[in-house]
């Protein structure tokens, strides 16, 4: 399938040129209006269409985070945002890329990736709220349309792919260098990406979501003074961010305007934040005795809301050390201390399970599940543990009963087919592999899958024309790449 040439410009704007880094006024770039809020020049389906090719295409190359407890806090905050913007009905998707470098982008069809370095970097929660919100601005504004038009057009699986390796050739040259090859063989010519002007409006228009979604509108500036003064300690390894987002005195000094304008008040962090934050600093870790006393070194600081984060994220690194004992010490007394808490009973019900007591982790699931009955993250979990205990039948009902939005994880399909080949199912087991395949960005081995499964006994007629009908969905999307490199 082809798509109209501005949806090229669309993916390939936002990475490849980073907007103009002058700190004097620039005079206005005038461009021609690409594309608006109505979809004349990309339809709805398409830009649906091209966000899943390019969120799989981020799946084959970087480490998208799949842990559900993460997730669900980053889409949370998302959606929270998306509700206070000026197109609350539009469909977006958060995702935390699993990489110590500071970075955020947008990528068409709302799909918005935070690096978890960035999220380590930020000392409160509307700080991170702050950058989602430019993100989404830059999406609901429709700047990723207003460009130079392409002067050739590109499959959307090619120029998907060839967004995800600029976005990524910015910290792999090998890979920046392959996408931009890949466009010359496309014949795709294009100019420029965000103005100043853009960016400007992102911060305005994110400023307004930020307030009206509960988050401090200050952080904003806040916490672009603070990557202007760090940037100088980079030398020449200067953050994604800050070459695709340039922080200038000016930028600063007009958000900070802006921010002024809105009435002082307190706006205290979430546990749920902090808790991510730790998490996150514990699972990403290169260095665990490094994180180990940069935990230790805060036990006793803070509030005691604050100290507790601080020993979950103690009990986190010694459940990651395999310490069973100590962290089940830890989680027993939060969950005590914080019964209510789903992130503290939650680590002591994977505690068990990671220590193969599945009797004690089934039980603890089962009971989180009722305490916490819309919890996608803890669903996943007990799912999981269903599993690994050996219930499969039991894990497969509940996998039916997740909502609609978490079915479309690629999780999901992995879940199904340990579920099916549990249940000794070979061709459905085999089906569900090659969904969970293609929605990682592995086309060719989500083939391989359906023709295994084709050759399973027993088939009937409705998951033959289903196998069918996949295989050749799948065999045209990797042609369809193929003929565009």
């Amino acid at each position: 399938m082809k798509f109209k040439s501005s949806a090229i410009t669309l993916a390939l704007s936002l990475a490849l040129f980073p907007a103009p880094q002058q700190a004097d006024p620039i005079s206005k770039i005038e461009l021609p209006d690409m594309g608006d809020s109505s979809g004349t020049l990309i339809s709805p389906a398409e830009e649906k269409e091209f966000g899943e090719a390019f969120f799989r295409s981020l799946h084959s190359q970087i480490a998208i985070n799949q842990d559900a407890e993460i997730q669900q806090y980053i889409q949370t905050i998302g959606e929270r945002l998306v509700v206070n913007s000026d197109a609350p009905g539009n469909p977006f998707h958060f995702f935390v890329v699993m990489e110590n470098n500071i970075n955020a982008f947008a990528g068409p069809g709302g799909y918005i990736g935070v690096n978890s370095g960035l999220i380590l970097i930020t000392e409160a929660e509307s700080e991170l709220a702050s950058v989602m919100a430019h993100e989404i601005a830059h999406v609901t504004q429709r700047h990723l349309y207003r460009a130079y038009e392409a002067a050739s057009r590109l499959s959307i699986p090619t120029a998907a792919a060839t967004l995800a390796a600029i976005l990524l050739g910015t910290q792999s040259p090998a890979l920046g260098q392959a996408a931009i090859i890949a466009i010359q063989a496309g014949n795709v010519q294009f100019q420029i990406d965000f103005t100043r002007e853009n960016e400007a409006e992102a911060d305005r228009v994110g400023m307004q979501t930020l307030a009206g979604s509960q988050f401090d509108p200050r952080s904003m500036p806040i916490f672009f003074e603070r990557l202007q003064q760090s940037s100088r300690y980079y030398g020449q390894n200067i953050p994604e961010f800050l070459r695709t987002h340039p922080v200038t005195a000016s930028r600063i000094s007009d958000t900070r305007g802006r921010a002024e304008t809105y009435p002082y008040k307190q706006y205290p962090d979430s546990l749920g934040y902090q808790l991510t934050k730790a998490k996150i600093r514990v699972l990403t870790s290169t260095d665990d005795a490094d994180t180990l006393n940069y935990l230790q070194s805060r036990l006793n600081q803070g509030t005691t809301e604050q100290r507790a984060v601080t020993r979950y994220g103690l009990a986190m690194s010694a459940l990651k050390s395999q310490k069973f004992n100590a962290a089940e010490s830890i989680f027993q007394q939060l969950s005590k201390e914080y019964p209510n808490q789903p992130q503290y009973v939650t680590a002591l019900a994977h505690t068990a399970l990671d220590s193969k007591n599945y009797s004690i982790a089934l039980a603890r699931y089962k009971k989180l599940t009722e305490q916490f009955p819309n919890n996608e993250a803890i669903k996943l979990e007990y799912i999981t543990a269903l599993l690994k205990a050996g219930n499969a039948e039991l894990a497969r009902k509940n996998l039916f009963q997740l909502q609609s939005k978490t079915q479309r994880l690629p999780i999901y399909s992995q879940l199904l087919a340990q579920v099916y080949s549990d249940l000794n199912q070979p061709a459905e087991s085999h089906r569900y592999l090659a969904e969970y395949y293609y929605a990682t960005g592995q086309t060719k081995d989500a083939i391989l899958q359906i023709k295994l499964a084709q050759k399973s006994k027993g088939l009937n007629f409705q998951l033959s024309s289903i196998l069918n009908e996949r295989l050749n969905f799948f065999i045209n999307q990797e042609e369809e790449a193929r003929r565009n490199q």
